[in-house]
């Protein structure tokens, strides 16, 4: 097999030990099969520097976007950097803590900051309500709606580096309360934390007695205590969250990660206690640090002309910068709540080969675009879970269906389910549609379509309406030529949509568009005695394995040849391409993108779109 550039493994390797019978035949067939994908020489690859400027070109947005991001996570961390660490109110803070009480503030900044965004990229509703209906976001803003998911990783790898600082900084802190407390030297950082803890006076160091460990104040004091359930519940969402665990494990991914609640309440409330604080306003007026520090020893003399300071907590802020998407995010739950409890009937089950299950459903109001999807529960096998499959039905028929494949425990169990003949069928319930970077198929002239395995779903659903429209001559068709590439590992797999593919294959022949839709299959599985099979039948109409007229290709697609192919086909065109697969597949077809699209806007262009949940 070969991936990019490299030379796909031939069949004559794989048949020639056992086709010697027919050896000229199968050489002769071989041949042929071979010319067939390896028709185009590799082209030349662009220059490094072209690629760099359409990657540029196609992401400006977004490394714009980024930037300021960037920016405003900066600016926030220097501004209140420089605001504790000159600030005339926290003088007397900072004789005890230094500059660690302003890495200590300046990344709680930043921390609240991105403890705000990091629920709006999970808002779909939202994101769907925004790509759908407001026309402001139909072209480039739009696009970076595909890109919730990254930037949510994004913000939450910003909260994880933002912690990690403000924990070390509050461990400098504590250790230093704690020595200031125990010093007996006299001076003004010991004068500072001996500052009783009255209600007539105004404590400066948490710390009240020199026999209380920084242990005990972490563990009785709302800040500590907080403080140690968020970064609990931080790692063990992210740690859930790592891609293995949820690919693998994704209970384990879906369960932890809802402790997200457990970290928004902690924290609200986390600042609450008032442990770093600063002198008051009044204080300041009695004793100002710049006149009345260097007088520590006399601010007990009644003849003094300077007061013992006072000084009160920082009012906790967490909360004012979660408080609205908070509230957002709660419509959003009750929102897919309420949906989620519509009537959902089953109308068709059917078993597909490699353990794939097709729902076929309707729903009162149901409404989708192509390529959308939806989240589903089957409360017989769990109460809490929910998974996203993509919608393979077309809008333009009366039921929504979707391709379920055992890939967990859920799945299976689901399958299993479903398969007991004398059981009734159980209860589903489905939330959506949401929107997706598929339904922006049809605003291209050119798509070029990649699914991978089970990843064909949002195609199917595509095809499906290119089927509906053909039938209702759609004069409204923007797109001219569709690419379809199906790349599969297991030979059943293709028998999912096969009818679909067929039908297809006689409409484009009947209306006289046979080069509408040009769809390539491939097989990256198979053993000799198959592989010598098919160069036997290769002179046949239909291919022995999908019984199309489309030959099914041994191997995986050699994307340069297939992008210059293309864009030699259509040199002015915006070609828009969509993938549902791994990310390795995504780095390739991004990569092509970049590389095949011209600096000259009126030329080919090449927009890599790729199906994230």
């Amino acid at each position: 097999m070969c991936y990019q550039g490299r030379q796909c493994l031939t069949l004559s390797h794989a048949v020639s030990q056992t086709l010697s019978w027919t050896e000229v035949l199968t050489l002769k067939n071989l041949s042929r099969i071979q010319a067939a994908e390896s028709s185009l020489l590799p082209a030349e690859a662009p220059n490094h520097l072209l690629t760099m400027v359409n990657w540029v070109v196609n992401h400006w947005f977004s490394v714009l976007f980024l930037v300021a991001w960037l920016g405003l996570n900066v600016f926030l961390f220097v501004h209140a950097f420089l605001s504790f660490e000159k600030a005339t109110k926290y003088y007397y803070t900072r004789q005890i803590l230094g500059s660690a009480l302003a890495w200590a503030r300046a990344s709680a900044r930043c921390l609240n900051f991105n403890s705000m965004l990091i629920l709006l990229p999970v808002c779909r509703n939202l994101l769907s309500f925004l790509r759908g209906t407001c026309s402001f976001y139909r072209s480039t803003l739009r696009k970076q709606l595909d890109h919730n998911r990254a930037f949510h990783k994004l913000v939450g790898y910003m909260i994880c580096l933002h912690t990690a600082i403000h924990i070390i900084a509050h461990l400098f802190n504590l250790e230093r309360y704690s020595r200031s407390r125990q010093a007996t030297d006299g001076s003004l950082a010991s004068i500072l934390s001996n500052l009783p803890h009255q209600e007539n006076y105004s404590w400066l160091n948490p710390i009240q007695s020199p026999n209380t460990t920084v242990v005990y104040v972490t563990f009785t004091s709302i800040a500590g205590l907080t403080g140690v359930i968020i970064t609990m519940a931080l790692v063990l969402m992210v740690t859930s969250a790592m891609e293995f665990i949820r690919r693998s494990y994704f209970e384990v991914f879906w369960y932890t990660h809802h402790i997200f609640i457990i970290y928004f309440i902690g924290l609200g409330i986390h600042g609450l206690g008032g442990i770093v604080r600063g002198q008051t306003e009044e204080s300041m007026a009695e004793n100002h640090p710049h006149k009345c520090a260097e007088f520590f020893e006399k601010w007990d003399d009644p003849a003094s002309h300077c007061k013992p300071p006072q000084f009160e907590g920082l009012p906790a802020e967490s909360w004012k910068w979660i408080l609205a998407p908070g509230i957002l995010y709660i419509f959003e739950r009750i929102l897919r709540f309420y949906r989620s409890q519509q009537k959902v009937v089953i109308t068709k089950v059917v078993m597909h080969p490699s353990k794939v299950l097709e729902l076929q459903m309707h729903k009162h109001g149901f409404s989708m675009e192509v390529g959308q999807y939806i989240f589903v529960n089957c409360p017989s096998i769990s109460n809490l879970e929910w998974h996203p499959f993509t919608l393979t039905s077309a809008p333009e028929e009366d039921f929504f269906s979707i391709h379920i494949r055992a890939v967990g425990d859920w799945t299976e169990n689901l399958i299993r389910t479903f398969e007991k003949q004398y059981s009734p069928v159980p209860r589903i319930q489905v939330d959506g549609p949401f929107g997706t970077a598929s339904e922006d198929v049809f605003q291209y002239e050119v798509a070029v379509l990649v699914g991978a395995g089970i990843g064909v779903t949002p195609f199917a659903s595509i095809l499906k309406s290119i089927w509906y429209k053909f039938q209702h001559a759609d004069q409204n068709l923007k797109t001219q030529k569709i690419y379809f590439y199906w790349i599969c590992r297991e030979m059943g797999a293709f028998a999912w949509f096969n009818d679909l593919l067929a039908s297809l294959e006689q409409e484009m022949e009947e209306l006289g568009k046979v080069g509408f839709l040009n769809y390539r299959l491939f097989l990256t599985g198979w053993d000799s005695n198959f592989a010598g099979h098919a160069a036997l039948n290769f002179d046949k109409a239909n291919d022995i394995l999908t019984g199309l007229k489309q030959k099914t290709f041994f191997g995986r697609p050699k994307w340069d040849n297939e992008f210059s192919t293309i864009a030699t086909a259509h040199p002015k065109s915006a070609v828009g391409v969509f993938l549902c697969g791994p990310q390795t597949l995504a780095k390739s077809l991004s990569k092509c993108c970049r590389q095949y699209s011209s600096l000259d806007p009126r030329k080919v262009q090449f927009y890599f779109n790729k199906e994230n949940f």
